[in-house]
């Protein structure tokens, strides 16, 4: 074991294996909600601390490739990609998901595509439905 995957030997553990065991068949749509949950958690003014954020949570090297009105693609990478990961990537999605839901006050839905040494994320901004978003309290 060379000293990359064996200092993410404990995350990788948990993250792959023990929660798949612990949600079962809801899994993968738990761990979107739950990325949602820690976005709420999480003040992130631009995308640049987005990009920090996902570093320091070891979640990847996160870097936008295209941005259009209603959809932005982003691709993360990470030294374990590409080695039989069993990763889902839910947890990420759900994360930019609420993140772009909260800076645009829109439904937003976060897809991904795996490809051969990244995942390719794309989020889908509703103009058509718009959040009503709580007013601050005074």
């Amino acid at each position: 074991m060379n000293e990359d995957n064996n200092s993410n030997f404990g995350y990788d553990l948990i993250r792959n294996d023990v929660l798949r065991q612990l949600l079962g068949s809801e899994h993968d749509s738990l761990l979107y909600w739950v990325g949602k949950t820690v976005a709420r958690d999480t003040e992130l003014a631009s995308l640049d601390e987005v990009v920090s954020f996902f570093a320091q949570a070891e979640w990847g090297d996160l870097e936008r490739l295209k941005e259009k009105r209603s959809e932005y693609i982003f691709e993360l990478t990470g030294s374990w990609m590409g080695r039989k990961d069993k990763r889902c990537y839910q947890l990420e999605a759900g994360f930019l998901a609420e993140i772009f839901e909260r800076w645009h006050e829109l439904t937003t839905a976060v897809t991904y595509t795996e490809k051969r040494n990244s995942i390719q994320f794309t989020v889908h901004l509703d103009r058509h439905d718009p959040l009503l978003m709580d007013e601050p309290k005074t």
